[in-house]
């Protein structure tokens, strides 16, 4: 019997991470509501960037991501010193836990938090522990008692994905309070642009003055550059130094630097997609509400909708109604949430066509 090659413990428990689907079983048309993308697309500054660089391909990236770490500093008056730039905040997610936790340690995340927490935990061989939410919302009380001697890390994404729900800033406070001084807190951030509510806080200011907290942001949401995986980071110059350390050294391509950069000078381009969130994401709580659907509140830019635990009329049914009419919503069994599916908001036409095939289905009448 060959003996074959032993990945490290937690590999082999771990589900790969499947992102929202992109296309119907027939490969037709359909409106992609999957993977909550901006549906205003990239900046045309950022478009122009990317292609401006194209004949420069055959150059390395510079290692440090410098013209786009200076871009970021001008735009939320942080020292560039003080931001870490990854392939997404997925990487710097994992580079994250690579760096403070391992073996016996333990890496803690509320209940219905991003999958990645989990998956990167896993990976490092660290053990994945997740805390109880009140009402899909992170509990700031249950985190605190979860945490252990072997505790390393504590993730929160705020606003959370898939729930839509976020902790306002006295919360957040009291949860680093209540920390060992030696548990890094990293708050996830990646939906921050679209919140506007007087009580959010995005941990910016307490990543900059505190020793123990990160926090993350992504250019793959309201800045319509998912394709690019980019994502920035801030912490304490510690923090920074230690990622610095174990990061590769040209993470980031040249195409993705130069199209962030333009991407986050572009505050009009940003400020047109806030907007649009801001019309839609309540008129579609308010239609499908009406149509007796249950909708959790959300502040991000895609909705959590809940359904029947009643075959034919339960989620599974719901997606497949919607995939036939052309429509891709995103499962949530993997967030231990099977009864739901989540939604992006999305062009005023999609958005209507997603309250039109609802209504017919929760009349009972056949998909087309």
């Amino acid at each position: 019997m060959i003996q074959e090659p032993r990945p490290r413990p937690g590999i082999l428990e771990i589900k790969p991470y499947v992102g929202g689907k992109a296309e119907v079983a027939e490969g037709g048309k359909a409106a992609k509501l999957s993977a909550n993308e901006t549906p205003l697309g990239p900046s045309p500054k950022a478009v122009a960037a990317y292609r401006a660089i194209a004949a420069d391909l055959h150059r390395y990236p510079e290692g440090g991501s410098t013209v786009l770490r200076q871009a970021i500093g001008r735009r939320m008056n942080v020292d560039p010193d003080r931001i870490v730039v990854g392939a997404g905040s997925d990487e710097l997610i994992a580079l994250l836990i690579r760096a403070y936790a391992g073996p016996g340690d333990e890496v803690l995340y509320s209940r219905h938090g991003f999958l990645m927490y989990k998956l990167s935990a896993l990976a490092c061989g660290a053990t994945p522990v997740e805390a109880p939410e009140r009402h899909l919302c992170a509990d700031v009380d249950a985190l605190l008692e979860a945490v252990t001697s072997r505790t390393r890390m504590v993730f929160l994404a705020n606003p959370n994905n898939p729930t839509g729900s976020y902790l306002p800033a006295d919360e957040i406070l009291r949860l680093h309070r209540g920390l060992p001084a030696d548990v890094v807190l990293v708050l996830d951030s990646a939906y921050a642009e679209y919140v506007g509510a007087a009580d959010y806080d995005s941990g910016l200011a307490l990543s900059l003055s505190a020793h123990n907290v990160v926090m993350t942001r992504t250019f793959s949401k309201i800045h319509g550059l998912a394709a690019l995986r980019v994502g920035w980071m801030t912490a304490s110059a510690g923090i920074v130094d230690v990622i610095n350390r174990v990061r590769g050294p040209f993470n980031v391509g040249v195409p993705a630097q130069v199209a962030a950069a333009a991407a986050i000078d572009d505050v009009e381009h940003q400020a047109k997609a806030k907007a649009h969130n801001d019309r839609w994401l309540p008129w579609l709580t308010q239609e499908l509400t009406a149509l007796g659907i249950q909708v959790h509140p959300s502040v991000g830019n895609f909705l959590l909708i809940e359904f029947p635990d009643v075959p034919g009329h339960d989620a599974v049914a719901a997606a497949e109604y919607l995939e036939k009419n052309g429509i891709i919503p995103r499962a949530m069994a993997s967030y231990q949430l099977p009864l739901c599916l989540r939604l992006t908001v999305g062009t005023e036409e999609e958005n209507r066509q997603v309250v039109a095939v609802l209504a017919r289905f929760m009349d009972g009448l056949p998909g087309s």
